[in-house]
């Protein structure tokens, strides 16, 4: 199955660029995931975390998220989030600490 490409953008900057086998987003009427051809789809989202899957049972990131939008389209699914850190991933093990961007 083909991967989905994922972006996560604060207003100071984008958190997070790339393909996923499958993202989970905390939703405001609940986590949904999303998978390559996913359908159209756009959603607030809720204080929680985004997971990001490299496999159906392999997360490679974690990135907590305060309120923002969720917009699924043909070319991926882009979150706008008010603020994001990074919990674990490839930013947080580079830099010994989570990666931080505040509204």
């Amino acid at each position: 199955m083909a991967d989905v490409h994922f972006e996560l953008v604060t207003p100071e900057k984008k958190i997070l660029s790339e393909d996923a086998y499958m993202v989970v987003v905390p939703g405001t009427e609940g986590d949904f995931g999303v998978l390559a051809g996913h359908a159209p789809l756009m959603s607030t989202v809720r204080d929680g975390e985004v997971l990001v899957y490299s496999s159906m049972t392999q997360i490679v990131q974690r990135v907590r998220v305060q309120g923002g939008f969720a917009e699924v389209t043909e070319k991926g699914l882009t979150i706008l989030a008010e603020h994001a850190e990074v919990l674990s991933g490839a930013d947080a093990a580079t830099h010994g600490h989570p990666a931080r961007a505040d509204h």
